[in-house]
């Protein structure tokens, strides 16, 4: 019986790469059918997962997909994306455009989920997961304990959600600037990273580390271990601002067989990726798509089915929907105030900034982490501990111990004044202020 099933999944392999060399993947990009955006047509033979594949790219380019219109019922995949830059301008770098192109004609591209799933190796660095409880204090303690194993943080990304927390770093050894390969070495910063997200009350439920050399794509891993860890089941319902809430809405068209979503929420970039995602994690196909964004406002109209070709069937089962794209949207959201640091990177840097976030009161919301060419470019959604606005003073203190140059608010109002500061980029690069702490001392960590 093994035999026949591996035989018929071979068959079946063999036929998906024949009709695709039959009907080669078409891109047709045109910057002059429509004034304001960039308008790219892509033609495919159908496959699940194609939908997320195609927006994974442009949204990895940072472009904002301003409409689009989805139709892959049936064997063929079609789909239209009016797409601009950040600053709202059409895309017209032939280098951005050139690479739109040969990703989205590459076979390699719908092959297979390698890009959400670690399952390739990685020389350049080691892939942790984490998930836990999420508390004030949290990734200084999770980057001090990597400090102090002698790990460099190269890149991260930390989101928060519903009292939870999930975080996918890349590391490299101290030494070497590369993976850590050691397993005895690996199993030690598992169990440590472990310690701190149990805290103090050491449950060894809800917490969680995954330690690999795996390549993933960070955004998807983090919606799918978030999805995992059910943290769109509502702790509370006064948790989620009413007025902030997206709508979200799902009804069957009987007479098709469609389950039709409706959601209209605030615009934000990675909207579109952030949706499709889930849905596609959650086992559903979209077969037709209507995605608008006016000025701040957003509005999507999916057509689904389950993979097993049935709409959705009960009323639970609806509510579930309506929850994960709830929890999709809002994990992203940009909660608290924007800082930004850029500097010379080094061991201990996310460390060091971290813990005079969690000594000045205030707690992460959000945080991404990255490093280029010897720079460590930060960005933190940070809040009061305590709830109320975060205090300028408390900010003004904060980049007064880092730098004014180094660490900036974004949108604040003082942010022009502030920005003629005469002190030196490098006045306050951490001389003695920026001594580790070792959390070996709270208890936090053990042997």
């Amino acid at each position: 019986m093994a035999i026949d099933m591996n035989f018929s999944h071979d068959i079946d392999d063999e036929y998906v790469k024949l009709i695709r060399r039959m009907n080669p993947t078409r891109v047709v990009i045109d910057n002059e059918a429509c004034k304001d955006a960039t308008v790219i047509r892509v033609d495919s033979a159908n496959k699940h997962g194609i939908l997320l594949e195609v927006v994974q790219v442009l949204t990895d380019l940072n472009l904002i997909v301003t409409k689009a219109y989805i139709s892959c019922d049936g064997c063929w995949f079609m789909d239209v994306f009016n797409v601009t830059d950040q600053d709202g301008n059409k895309v017209t770098d032939e280098g951005v455009l050139d690479y739109i192109k040969r990703s989205l004609e590459s076979d390699s591209c719908f092959a297979s989920s390698m890009r959400s799933v670690g399952v390739k190796p990685s020389v350049d660095y080691t892939a942790i997961e984490l998930i836990g409880n999420d508390r004030q204090g949290l990734l200084s303690e999770l980057s001090a304990v990597l400090t102090h194993l002698k790990c460099n943080v190269v890149h991260a990304e930390v989101w928060t959600h519903n009292t939870r927390a999930a975080a996918v770093m890349h590391v490299t050894d101290d030494e070497t600037g590369s993976a850590i390969t050691d397993l005895e070495r690996l199993s030690r910063i598992k169990g440590l990273l472990c310690n701190v997200l149990r805290g103090s009350n050491n449950r060894t439920n809800g917490a969680k580390t995954v330690v690999s050399q795996g390549i993933t794509h960070i955004d998807r891993r983090l919606h799918q271990m978030m999805f995992a860890d059910r943290d769109y089941e509502l702790v509370g319902e006064d948790l989620m601002d009413e007025k902030q809430r997206p709508n979200v809405k799902v009804v069957n068209w009987c007479d098709i067989d469609y389950s039709v979503i409706t959601i209209r929420s605030k615009d934000r970039p990675k909207l579109l990726f952030d949706t499709i995602c889930t849905l596609t994690d959650m086992q559903y196909v979209v077969f037709h798509a209507n995605v608008v964004a006016e000025g701040t406002e957003a509005y999507q109209e999916y057509y689904i089915r389950h993979i097993d070709g049935s709409p959705v069937k009960s009323d639970a089962e609806k509510q579930r929907v309506i929850q994960c794209l709830e929890a999709a949207i809002r994990r992203r959201v940009s909660e608290g105030l924007k800082l930004e640091l850029c500097t010379t990177d080094r061991v201990g840097l996310l460390s060091d900034v971290t813990r005079i976030f969690r000594e000045n009161s205030l707690t992460v919301t959000r945080a991404e982490v990255s490093t280029k060419g010897g720079k460590a470019i930060n960005t933190f959604y940070v809040r009061d501990a305590s709830g109320y606005p975060v205090d300028s003073k408390t900010i003004d203190s904060i980049r007064d111990l880092i730098g004014q140059t180094i660490l900036k608010v974004k949108g604040s109002p003082k942010e022009q004044k502030q920005g003629s500061s005469q002190d030196s980029p490098t006045r306050f690069l951490f001389g003695g202020l920026f001594r580790s702490r070792s959390f070996v001392n709270f208890g936090l960590i053990r042997s």
